[in-house]
């Protein structure tokens, strides 16, 4: 975050957001005390940070890595952390001592999860990206403007494992872990099939998730999307990706209150996620509250404060 504080801070308040949840610590804890030190320390009810875990020392440390981590993650949260992320990296990328691609159901990574559990802290987890980033870069591919510009976002190939099989790992890891507290960035990462996700979340009462950056592909589905927002009302959490805007909170605020029809979900033209439009949920009050800010309150415990 590049902004100072009282930047942050005069952005917040105009824009009526009372705490910002940074997740840009994950696996540079230097950047995590740094935000730590240059915002929280400053104003505390205002900021919450996630730690996270440095891959890179996996093959210096070994068998003893997930204890190793494990123990990382304690003392993060004693400098001041909320919470921890896991990127997507892990699945995709990480690999371990022998080169081999490490899966995020790997055993010899739970006791990172069973400490957050211990120390009754959150686990945000970004795992995959759209399906679309697993599909062939071609005309056919409905993300083909994001992938023509950055085709390092693309996972299609041998060396990545197929979509589905990310998201089982992903799936087993959170059925494993019952008393972790887990919120699921970007819909669980399967926005675009909320029936897979709401079976998740039925089977795992531990489980969270986020609608940050998924606002294309739940508002082209506004039937199916409102009734998930209706029947998972306790488990939906608020977030945009982003450091405070005006313009694209009013998207938000569109898509989640209105009833309004066919409009863009980004402020270029056209939509640089997909060339469609998306239609508003109109979500009542009650709904709302729990989504912008009474279910993080009660994950992050900020009412105690």
């Amino acid at each position: 975050m590049e902004h100072s504080v009282e930047e942050l801070l005069a952005m917040m308040d105009d824009m009526n957001v009372q705490v910002i949840v940074d997740l840009d610590g994950m696996e540079n804890e230097e950047m995590l005390i740094t935000h730590i030190e240059r915002f929280k320390a400053k104003a505390p009810d205002r900021f919450y940070h996630m730690g996270g875990i440095d891959w890179s020392k996996w093959e210096e440390k070994g068998k003893n890595f997930g204890d190793w981590a494990a123990k990382r993650v304690e003392e993060q949260v004693k400098l001041g952390a909320s919470g921890i992320k896991i990127w997507k990296n892990l699945g995709l990328h990480v690999k371990g001592p022998q080169g081999k691609l490490v899966k995020v159901d790997d055993p010899r990574l739970d006791p990172i999860f069973e400490t957050a559990a211990s120390l009754k802290i959150p686990v945000y987890m970004h795992i995959s990206d759209p399906v679309a980033f697993f599909d062939p870069v071609d005309q056919f591919n409905e993300r083909i403007d994001d992938l023509g510009e950055h085709p390092e976002w693309s996972f299609f190939g041998s060396q990545f494992p197929p979509f589905l099989e990310v998201m089982e790992q992903f799936a087993n890891r959170i059925r494993r872990h019952k008393k972790t507290q887990f919120i699921g960035c970007h819909v669980a990462s399967y926005a675009e099939n909320l029936a897979w996700v709401s079976s998740l979340l039925n089977e795992c009462p531990n489980l969270y998730v986020d609608i940050s950056e998924r606002i294309g592909e739940l508002g082209r589905q506004p039937y199916t999307t409102r009734k998930f927002f209706l029947d998972y009302a306790d488990r939906i959490i608020f977030g945009i990706d982003r450091l405070p805007d005006k313009v694209w909170y009013q998207i938000y605020a569109r898509f989640l209150e209105t009833d309004d029809e066919y409009f863009n979900y980004d402020p270029t033209y056209p939509p640089r996620q997909g060339r469609w439009f998306i239609y508003g949920l109109y979500l009542p009050d009650e709904v709302l509250e729990k989504v912008y800010y009474k279910n993080l309150s009660r994950i992050l415990g900020i009412n105690k404060q």
